[in-house]
């Protein structure tokens, strides 16, 4: 099919859309006005949370939609001009099984009981922040992406939370300062959500939306949080210096180098919608390091952004509908990185929020000149994003700058989501067409980039068709693109019925075609993944069996590993994968996959593990690792990678965690130790140590590295 025809395809299917049933009728809390204290400690005590109005009818979605929860919730909400408490009571008849293994900081808190937060400020359907607190305390907040399709964790506000375990189950207080959100000026009445879990009975409750089909995070099925004051930002300006100091060796056989270092943050709020951040001499000394990965592919890997500064507001900055790892526009991290080194930033603006329908995104930065490696150079990207109709929306997106201060270097796109919700009725439904295109002195060939995907992805059926087409001379400096000069083609197919079985939760049934052809369409790759049996238990374990015809066509030879050279030509094989998991309300949990078969002219063994000890939710540990063993006629590799995280979590205001690592390709063990101390909701204390080890050709273990960091920072607001 040629790309003109698969856009006119993706575009009469526009025409073919009925509107469906119209939105129902939202619930409503009203939120109370507090006018003595609220002493955070978890209890509900205080007389005024017993004069508010409150939420006391949550709606089960799973095991069984729509009946009523197997116990009960009860949610308040009090306004000040300052910001919001909410308060709740989760009932529980056996206390005693509660599942909370989590105490940290954006500890993952989806397979534990949790209460889940999501706050719509726009109350248009389209963006919100997610908090979940459980019963140990720990905090979790994240915004909003695709609509509700997903979420950004790495995001972090300033708020505070307080939790009790009880006879009666337990019970939490939050504070929610209104200086940490953007909202819409003028505005009464805030999109509001309530979402609970109970672990141990594998069930989920929720307030509004309460049908399997939607994501919590979709808030245009949020209801009405009503009767809010006009709220006070003050001048709306914060200021957040941070001091830095440390020392450590660097490199191997270099001396020891002392280091201190002040950096400045600052951010002036213009409304209530719209913000612009400063920063100056940036420092990342708290950023967790990268997990290691294997790779037995022929392109780059993909490693998450993790610094606060570019996280902020990044939910603005996301492109199209599908395109996945295979293109992003704008990737943060070639910003201040190259190759495993950091880059000094000298300085960076950004502007984010909304000016009525449109949502802006604005980033600028200069970086610090590195010899022999990186010029000083400026670097930036804009974005705009209309929203349109009830949930669809259009945008234009540009970046501009190079890492490496290469000339007449920029990149220019446009995008166009539909999307709804009430599809048949009550289903998602999203068409999405995007296109871009890059310049940079020296880049010739096929510039523009360009798709679409067709999306319906609901709980029993979920289907969707996505195309891409990546010129060979896409290359844009401030994205990831690992595989240009290519067509990609997929398709996926999952049917999850839910049988009325005595063990058996949901079946997964998958079907995932993928392949890749090059600019003459003559293929490159394919794949295709099959799910016969992936089965969830009631208990919360599972079990998985996939059968993975594969083929690679390579254009030039490819050294999987030192010494092992694959030639060019064109290679079929079949993999299986094995696959089982304990849940995760037992105090040892874990998953192990088997990966086997075939791979290129020989064979493959994959085996990844991870096991989870949770003896209290004080300390928790996670062992993992990856053993990959191949066994090829060009010759033999083997790859191993073990990981283990180690938390030691007082209070959910204390932290001290230890991630270490190791892989026998790079020969090193490498430990990233971090105490995290926020002593109050707008100050964190960071004291990190990270230490290399390097294996010898004498098979000795020799120090190649070690740093030592203390930093402090604080918000001020006025």
């Amino acid at each position: 099919m040629k790309p003109g025809n698969c856009f006119s395809l993706a575009l009469f299917f526009l025409f073919l859309l009925a509107a469906g049933s119209q939105a129902k009728d939202r619930p409503v809390l009203r939120a109370g006005r507090l006018k003595s204290r609220i002493h955070l400690d978890g209890v509900i005590m205080e007389q005024a949370w017993f004069q508010a109005d409150s939420i006391t009818h949550l709606t089960m979605i799973e095991p069984k939609q729509g009946i009523a929860p197997s116990a009960s919730t009860s949610v308040r909400v009090l306004a000040t001009a300052k910001g919001l408490y909410i308060g709740v009571i989760c009932y529980d008849p056996h206390p005693e099984q509660i599942v909370a293994f989590s105490r940290g900081r954006d500890a993952r808190l989806s397979r534990e009981d949790y209460i889940a937060l999501v706050f719509d400020t726009f109350n248009d359907g389209r963006t919100g922040y997610i908090f979940k607190i459980n019963p140990a305390g720990a905090r979790y907040d994240a915004l909003v992406v695709g609509q509700g399709e997903d979420e950004n964790s790495e995001w972090d506000a300033v708020w505070d939370a307080r939790t009790h375990i009880g006879p009666y189950g337990w019970s939490l207080e939050m504070y929610l300062p209104v200086k940490s959100l953007n909202f819409q000026r003028g505005g009464s009445v805030w999109g509001f959500n309530v979402q609970r879990r109970i672990q141990r009975l594998q069930e989920t409750d929720r307030w509004s939306g309460a049908t399997i089909d939607y994501e919590f995070g979709q808030t245009t099925h949020a209801g009405q949080l009503m009767h809010l004051p006009a709220f006070d930002v003050g001048h709306g300006l914060t200021i957040s210096p941070s001091v830095v100091g440390g020392f450590g060796i660097f490199e191997p056989n270099a001396p020891t180098d002392v280091r201190s270092d002040l950096s400045l943050d600052l951010t002036q709020r213009f409304g209530p919608n719209l913000e612009a951040s400063l920063t100056l001499n940036t420092d990342f000394a708290e950023t967790e390091v990268d997990a290691r990965q294997t790779n037995l592919t022929r392109f780059p890997l993909f490693f998450p952004e993790k610094r606060t500064f570019f996280l902020r507001g990044a939910d603005i900055f996301e492109f199209g509908l599908g395109l996945s790892r295979d293109i992003i526009p704008f990737f943060s991290r070639r910003i201040g990185l190259y190759r495993g080194q950091q880059i000094p930033i000298d300085a960076g603006l950004k502007v984010n929020g909304r000016v009525a329908n449109t949502n802006i995104g604005a980033l600028v930065t200069r970086t610090r000149a590195v010899a022999g490696l990186t010029p000083a150079t400026t670097m930036g990207v804009v974005r705009l994003k209309q929203n349109i109709w009830r949930e669809s929306s259009m945008g234009l997106i540009t970046t501009f700058g190079d890492p490496l201060g290469r000339e007449n270097s920029w990149l220019a796109g446009a995008d166009f989501t539909y999307q709804t919700s009430y599809f048949r009725g009550d289903k998602n439904f999203l068409i999405g067409v995007w296109g871009l295109y890059n310049q940079r002195a020296g880049v010739t060939g096929d510039k523009a980039a360009y798709g679409f995907k067709i999306d319906y992805p609901n709980d029993l059926w979920d289907i969707a068709f996505v195309y891409k087409h990546i010129g060979d001379g896409f290359s844009p400096s401030l994205g990831f693109v690992p595989r240009p000069g290519v067509n990609i083609w997929r398709l996926g197919v999952t049917y999850s019925p839910r049988p009325e079985w005595k063990l058996v939760r949901q079946m997964f049934h998958e079907f995932y075609p993928y392949l890749v052809t090059n600019l003459q369409n003559r293929w490159e790759s394919y794949r295709v993944f099959m799910a016969p049996i992936n089965w969830r238990l009631e208990s919360g374990d599972r079990f998985e069996f996939n059968i993975v015809p594969q083929g690679e066509n390579l254009p030039e030879p490819f050294e999987i590993s030192d010494n092992v050279v694959i030639p060019v030509g064109a290679y079929h094989w079949l993999r299986y994968r094995l696959e089982a998991g304990l849940a995760n309300k037992r105090k040892i949990s874990g998953q192990v996959t088997w990966w086997f078969g075939g791979f290129y002219s020989g064979r493959l063994d994959q085996i990844e593990f991870y096991m989870d000890i949770k003896p209290s939710a004080v300390f928790v540990a996670r062992i993992s690792g990856e053993l990959n063993y191949g066994r090829l006629k060009e010759g033999n590799f083997t790859q191993r990678l073990y990981a283990v995280r180690l938390s030691f979590t007082p209070s959910s205001d204390l932290q001290i965690s230890s991630f270490i690592q190791y892989d026998n390709e790079s020969n090193t063990i490498g430990t990233n130790t971090r105490l995290r101390w926020t002593f109050s909701p707008q100050g964190d204390l960071f004291i990190v140590y990270n230490h290399n080890l390097a294996r010898s050709l004498t098979d000795r273990w020799t120090r190649e590295s070690y740093q030592f960091l203390l930093k402090f920072r604080y918000a001020t607001w006025y």
